[in-house]
C-alpha cells in the first residue's frame, strides 16, 4: 500500500512558553509527509499521561525532550514501519503496547502523540482529504462555539486572581466568523477598559489579560462591561465561562482564595460562591470548580447547577475513559474537557469522545497553555462535531492560528458549514432558560 509508513523523524522545538516540545514527521511510501507538534500543559491533572522530559538541568532547566525524540526515532519508528497510516487504531495500539505502562511513562506521551497526530495528517494527505474530512466520524461536522480566555489568573498569570480562566462564549452568534468577530470586539473593548482603569494590559500564557484585580468578582464585572460596551447583550449574545482550576488553590483540604480575603473554604462554601455568581453574572459553563479528587463537590454542583449550567470536568477526567466512566456513574458533571496530550493518542481521544456522546454529555476540545502553531486541533474539533473549542484568547499567534484555520474550514465548507446555535442555555436576570 502506498500509505504504509516509511520513515519517522523528530525534532526538539519550542512551544509558546519557550519550553521544548516534540515535532514529528511521518513519511509514507508514496512520499506523502505529515507533520505535527505536540502542546504542553501548565495546569496538569495528576492522572495525565506522562510528558517525558530529560531532567538534565544543563539544558532548558531540565525540560529538554531529547529522550522523547530518541524514543520516536529508535523505538517507535522501527515498530511502525510498514503499517498502513490509515489504520489509526492499529498504529496507536502498537505504540501503547510498545510503551507497556498505564501512563505512557516509558516512551512519553509527547513522543507517542506526536507520531499519532503526524500519521493522521500524512494519511489524510495521502487520501486527498483535508484533515477534518479524513477524521470525520459521521458526527455531523460542525464549526465550534469558541471559549475565549480573555482574563487570566491562577497558574496562567502572575497576578492576584485565584481563578485560572475567565472566558467569553459568543452563544448568540450565527456563524463561526460572526462568533470570532464578537470575541475580538469584546477583547479589544476590555483592553480599553483596563487601560482606562489603570490596569496592566499585558497578557498571560493563553493570550488573556492578567491585571492585578481587587477581587475575583471584579473580573466578571469587567467582562460584562466590555460586552455591553460593544453593544452585545450579556447572557444572550455573549456569555461567560469559568475555569477556576480549583486544584491549584486547594490546600490541606480547603480552598484558599487569596483574592477573597484569604478565605479557607470547604467545598460547600465554594459551591455557594458559584451559586451566587450564577445568579449575578451571565455564566453558562464552569470547569474544574473543585479539586480533582473532590468528587463529592462535583456531584453536589451537578445536582444543584447542572440543569442551568455546563459543569465541566478536566483534571477530574484527564481525557481517560476510566475516569469519565466513573464520572458518568456518579453523575459528577455533564461535560468533559478533551485534551489530546492528556491521554496521548488520537484513538484514545476519540474513544473518550465516544463515551461522552453515548452518555449524552457535552465535550469541549481544548488546547494547552504551552501551545504551538500547529492547527491539528481546529480540524479535529470540526471532525468530532462537539460544537465547542477552547484555544485561548484573541492574541498570540499560537492561539490565532487555530481560529484562522477554523475560518478557512468555514470557507471551504461554504453553504454546508454548520454552526451550533443554542448549544448552551442563555442567561437572563440570574435564571438560565432554554
Amino acid at each position: 500500500m502506498s500509505s504504509r509508513i516509511n520513515t519517522i523523524r523528530s525534532l526538539e522545538v519550542l512551544d509558546s512558553r519557550g519550553f521544548p516540545t516534540v515535532r514529528t514527521w511521518v513519511e509514507l511510501d508514496d512520499g506523502t509527509v505529515g507533520v505535527a507538534t505536540v502542546p504542553s500543559g501548565a495546569s496538569t491533572g495528576e492522572n495525565e499521561a506522562v510528558e517525558l522530559r530529560d531532567g538534565d538541568a544543563s539544558r532548558y532547566g531540565g525540560k529538554g525532550v531529547l529522550k522523547a525524540i530518541e524514543n520516536v526515532e529508535h523505538l517507535i519508528a522501527p515498530a511502525l514501519k510498514g503499517i498502513d497510516a490509515t489504520n489509526q487504531r492499529l498504529l496507536d495500539q502498537t505504540m501503547i503496547d510498545l510503551d507497556g505502562t498505564p501512563n505512557k511513562s516509558r516512551l512519553g506521551a509527547n513522543a507517542i502523540l506526536s507520531v499519532s497526530m503526524a500519521a493522521a495528517v500524512a494519511a489524510a494527505r495521502s487520501e486527498g482529504f483535508p484533515l477534518y474530512r479524513y477524521l470525520d466520524r459521521d458526527y455531523g461536522m460542525r464549526l465550534p462555539v469558541p471559549m475565549m480566555n480573555i482574563l487570566n489568573g491562577g497558574k496562567h498569570a502572575d497576578n492576584s486572581v485565584d481563578f485560572q480562566e475567565f472566558m467569553i462564549m459568543p452563544i448568540g452568534a450565527t456563524s463561526f466568523s460572526n462568533a470570532l468577530r464578537y470575541g475580538a470586539d469584546v477583547f479589544h473593548a476590555l483592553k480599553g477598559i483596563l487601560h482606562k482603569k489603570g490596569y496592566a494590559t499585558s497578557v498571560g500564557d493563553e493570550g488573556g489579560f492578567a491585571p492585578e484585580l481587587k477581587s475575583n468578582d471584579e473580573a466578571c464585572d469587567l467582562i460584562v462591561e466590555a460586552i455591553t460596551t460593544v453593544g452585545l447583550r450579556p447572557g444572550q449574545d455573549m456569555a461567560i465561562a469559568l475555569d477556576p482550576a480549583a486544584t491549584s488553590f486547594f490546600k490541606d483540604g480547603k480552598y484558599e482564595l487569596k483574592a477573597h480575603q484569604g478565605d479557607l473554604l470547604t467545598g460547600d462554601q465554594l459551591l455557594s460562591i458559584y451559586q451566587d455568581w450564577l445568579q449575578r453574572y451571565p455564566i453558562v459553563s464552569i470547569e474544574d470548580g473543585f479539586e480533582e479528587n473532590d468528587w463529592r463537590s462535583f456531584v453536589a454542583q451537578t445536582v444543584l447547577q447542572g440543569d442551568h449550567a455546563q459543569i465541566v470536568g478536566d483534571d477530574l477526567y484527564v481525557t481517560n475513559t476510566k475516569f469519565i466512566q466513573k464520572g458518568i456513574n456518579k453523575e459528577a458533571s455533564n461535560a468533559v474537557l478533551i485534551k489530546l496530550n492528556q491521554i496521548g493518542t488520537v484513538t484514545e481521544t476519540i474513544e473518550a469522545i465516544d463515551m461522552c456522546r453515548a452518555a449524552g454529555w457535552n465535550y469541549i476540545v481544548s488546547h494547552r497553555s504551552g501551545e504551538t502553531e500547529d492547527t491539528f486541533l481546529a480540524d479535529f474539533t470540526v471532525a468530532m462535531g462537539g460544537g465547542q473549542i477552547k484555544t485561548g484568547s484573541l492574541s498570540r499567534s499560537e492561539r490565532i492560528a487555530k481560529y484562522n484555520r477554523l475560518l478557512e474550514i468555514e470557507q471551504e465548507l461554504g453553504g454546508k458549514a454548520r454552526f451550533p446555535t443554542g448549544i448552551l442555555k442563555v442567561w437572563e436576570k440570574g435564571v438560565a432558560h432554554a
